[in-house]
C-alpha cells in the first residue's frame, strides 16, 4: 500500500470536544503539511540518527521510533511534518502508519506548527487543585491566547495537556523542553515577560524549593530511620527484646 493510501486511511473528519494541537488523532492537509512538504535531515541530525541506531540490533529498529521523532522535532521548530514520519518509517524499516500512530499518541510530539516558546499547561487533578485555572488565566491575560492558540507573532503556544509528572512541584507547565515548577499568577507572568524580553527563564521550582519534604521533615538517609508517628518504636523494641529473652533462657 502506497504512502498516499495509508494517509487516506489515517485521516478521519470526527470532531474532537478539547482542541490538542499535539494530539489531534487525524492527520489534516495543509499547505505547509503535505506529502509534498521538502524534508531533507540535517547534517548534526544526521549524526544524531547514526548514533541512536547504533544502540539496537539491526532486526530491532523500530525502537529508535522515538529518538528519531525528537530529533525530527528539534531540527523542525518544535513541530514534526508528515513527510519526515515517512522517511522515519523507511529508516526504522516499519510500515508508516507506525510511525504515525506513534507520534500521534504522545503529547510531546506537535504535529502541527507551534510558537518559538510552546507552554503547556497542566490541567490534571494535581494541578488543578494547586491553581492551575489561575495560571491559565495569567497566562491569557499576559499575552492574549487561550489554550490551543498561538500569537500573531508565532512567539507563543497554549496548550492545555495532561499529567507532566510533577505533581508533587504543581501547578507546573513545560515550555519546550524545561518544567517550570511551583507556579503563581503573578511567577507565570514573570517567567513570560522574561522571554519577551529574550531573558532566560528560571527552570524548575519557582518559589526556592530545593526538594520535596514531606510533614515528618527529612526522612531518607538523614539520621535513624523513623516509624510511623501512630507508634511507639521504642516500647515495641523493648517488648520484642524481653519476649526474645525469655524464649532464650526457657531453651535452659
Amino acid at each position: 500500500m502506497s504512502s498516499v493510501n495509508l494517509v487516506a486511511r489515517w485521516r478521519t473528519t470526527i470532531p474532537i470536544a478539547r482542541r490538542y494541537l499535539s494530539a489531534l488523532p487525524q492527520h489534516r492537509e495543509s499547505p505547509h503539511n503535505n506529502l509534498s512538504t521538502p524534508w531533507t535531515w540535517t547534517e548534526e541530525s544526521q549524526r544524531e540518527i547514526s548514533a541512536v541506531l547504533k544502540k539496537y540490533p539491526s532486526n530491532y529498529k523500530a525502537s529508535a521510533t522515538l529518538p528519531l521523532l525528537w530529533i525530527a522535532q528539534r531540527q523542525n521548530k518544535n513541530w514534526i511534518p508528515l513527510v519526515a514520519m515517512i522517511d522515519i518509517a523507511r529508516i526504522v524499516e516499519v510500515p508508516p502508519v507506525r510511525v504515525f500512530e506513534t507520534c500521534s499518541f504522545y503529547s510531546m510530539f506537535n504535529r502541527e506548527p507551534v510558537g518559538k516558546y510552546h507552554i503547556q499547561l497542566c490541567g490534571t487533578t494535581p494541578c488543578m487543585n494547586k491553581g492551575s485555572e489561575s495560571l491559565m488565566k495569567a497566562i491569557h491575560e499576559e499575552i492574549g491566547i487561550k489554550s490551543g492558540e498561538t500569537t500573531e507573532d508565532g512567539m507563543f503556544t497554549v496548550t492545555e495537556v495532561e499529567c507532566l509528572g510533577a505533581c508533587v512541584n504543581a501547578p507546573m507547565v513545560q515550555i519546550n523542553d524545561d518544567y517550570v515548577e511551583d507556579l503563581t499568577e503573578s511567577s507565570m507572568k514573570k517567567v513570560i515577560k522574561d522571554l519577551k524580553a529574550g531573558k532566560m527563564y528560571k527552570v524548575g521550582p519557582q518559589n526556592g524549593r530545593k526538594g520535596c519534604i514531606g510533614p515528618q521533615g527529612k526522612t531518607s538517609l538523614q539520621g535513624d530511620i523513623p516509624g510511623p508517628i501512630c507508634r511507639d518504636l521504642d516500647e515495641a523494641k523493648s517488648k520484642y527484646e524481653a519476649a526474645k529473652a525469655s524464649k532464650v533462657a526457657s531453651k535452659k
